[in-house]
């Protein structure tokens, strides 16, 4: 068995992964928060044009906001494992 050590993660890569995993999830999700408004009651609520312009800006601004909160995310998360890895030490893997 061998033991890797995770001594330091590259804070920009990981905000990156993380923003587009997060960008991706929010295209699913803004595609099904889209829907509610155009079907049922809450498309007598807005009435139609209501509830289109707010599909509409659901499906841009829902992946846009969690893309850079998966960004943001990931930095902060990569910068404190780097702060407290300093301190307590590496997470250990083994292998074979």
């Amino acid at each position: 068995m061998k033991k890797l050590r995770i001594r330091k993660i590259d804070v920009l890569s990981v905000g990156k992964v993380a923003g587009i995993i997060y960008l991706v999830i929010g295209v699913f999700l803004s595609l099904l928060i889209s829907l509610v408004p155009t079907v049922g009651p809450g498309m007598m609520r807005a009435g139609y044009y209501g509830s289109m312009m707010y599909s509409g800006a659901a499906i841009i601004l829902i992946p846009i906001i969690y893309g850079v909160v998966g960004f943001l995310g990931g930095v902060l998360g990569a910068f404190l494992y780097n702060t407290i890895s300093s301190w307590i030490g590496p997470i250990e893997l083994e292998t074979d």
